[in-house]
């Protein structure tokens, strides 16, 4: 029996001595890791849509009409779990387990409110946040404040009419905000960083254009924390999408620095600059194409298009300064945006190169290149976004279909596995 107990007690010291020196490695676990798909909310009934495009109306219209544009083009992409209503919480439901099954922490809904008020949110409002399991995943919203334009479908030779500008006013802005306090920051599972809600802008450019510039969103921003700070929150956690951070919008203009208020107001010069001052908390990106683009057309190889968004992942930490969460993109392919029965040329997006050749292992590949640039970053900043959970117009999604099945899945609960 003490022999026994002997060689329990040995056991227990190998193992205790083994976790010591992992976690003086470096060694990470998977709570280390916050992994976020952004979501697309165009697959459910919308009254702004259905005023253009007709009752009933949803984006599967276009997933259902895809056509194969070339030799060798897989179109089109049929969803596993049919064409499902996001709105409907059973729905939802799915969806959510299926993520948090395989490795995802959080959505990232793209959000919309114009100056005309709220759009696409009975996804979120309906579906997410009346699904039973919807504590099984953290949610937050990036703001996609982008120009909404037809593309249900676009036509070459035809002009995109614009539905809504993205720029909104300093009114607009508030009553957005304090509608995000309310409504989503306040929900238990809503994902902080830091105890701070994580809010996502996309075009920082267009959000100062339409509060009247640099400084005047700076205070705008101000004015935001201050006011989450007034409903019990210590703050907001702002993240820039890297894709809107341009200095267009700001110029030469006097802006100042949060962090020395102190001092007079600097003319910002740089990315890192306007970053700074404004206070913003962090930088990621929504899609490989926005920093890569495609050299060729029809089609580009897959791993081409990844190994030169890796690259990248160091040039835009030292860009930014602050925090660069980076993104892995599934791929992409926004032909079922275009007509179908046009001649399929390079003419703008959608209108557009294909990527081609993705994987699931090659996927996986990525993943696992994120995970160890992430270990090289301190653990509160090992961050990833996902291109995406649902773009299926853009091709760029994790749910399954009925070629791949769950093998993306697979894939991303190999490299990050569930809590």
């Amino acid at each position: 029996m003490k022999q026994a107990m002997k060689r329990v007690t040995n056991v227990l010291s190998v193992v205790a001595v083994l976790m010591v020196a992992s976690w003086a490695c470096g060694a990470s676990s998977a709570a280390d890791y916050e992994v976020a798909a952004y979501y697309w909310p165009n697959w459910h009934v919308d009254a702004r849509n259905e005023q253009k495009l007709g009752k009933d109306w949803t984006e599967w219209e276009l997933v259902k009409a895809a056509t194969p544009r070339f030799p060798g083009h897989v179109q089109p992409h049929v969803p596993l779990w049919g064409y499902g209503d996001e709105a409907d919480p059973k729905v939802m439901a799915q969806k959510i387990d299926a993520a948090a099954d395989n490795g995802l922490t959080a959505f990232i809904f793209d959000w919309y409110y114009y100056n005309e008020g709220i759009a696409l949110d009975r996804c979120l409002r309906e579906g997410f946040l009346k699904a039973s399991n919807r504590n099984r995943l953290k949610f937050a919203i990036m703001w996609a404040n982008h120009d909404y334009i037809d593309l249900f479908p676009a036509k070459i030779g035809k002009q995109k009419a614009l539905w809504n500008a993205g720029a909104v006013s300093r009114e607009t802005f508030v009553k957005a905000t304090d509608l995000m306090i309310r409504d989503y920051f306040s929900q238990p599972n809503y994902w902080k960083i830091d105890g701070l809600p994580y809010f996502s802008i996309y075009e920082l450019r267009t959000l100062m254009k339409g509060l009247g510039g640099a400084e005047k969103t700076r205070q705008a921003f101000e004015d935001f924390r201050r006011r989450c700070k007034a409903a019990g929150l210590p703050g907001v956690h702002i993240n820039a999408v890297a894709w809107g951070v341009q200095l267009d919008t700001a110029g030469s203009e006097p802006i100042r620095d949060i962090s020395s208020m102190d001092k007079p107001a600097v003319i910002v010069k740089d990315a890192a600059g306007l970053i700074a001052a404004m206070g913003i908390n962090s930088v990621t990106s929504y899609v490989w194409v926005h920093h890569v683009g495609i050299p060729a057309f029809p089609s580009y190889p897959y791993e081409k298009w990844g190994d030169e968004a890796v690259k990248q992942w160091p040039g835009l930490q030292n860009q930014f300064k602050v925090p660069y969460h980076p993104n892995v993109s599934v791929g992409w392919d926004a032909t079922p945006r275009t007509d179908q029965t046009q001649v399929f040329k390079n003419a703008g997006y959608p209108h557009m190169s294909v990527i081609t050749g993705g994987t699931p292992a090659a996927f996986r590949k990525y993943l696992e290149k994120a995970k160890a640039y992430l270990d090289t970053r301190p653990p509160g900043e090992r961050i990833l976004t996902i291109n995406s959970w649902n773009e299926w117009t853009e091709g760029s999604y994790l749910e399954p279909d009925s070629r791949t099945k769950m093998e993306y899945l697979d894939a991303l609960k190999a490299v990050f596995p569930p809590r």
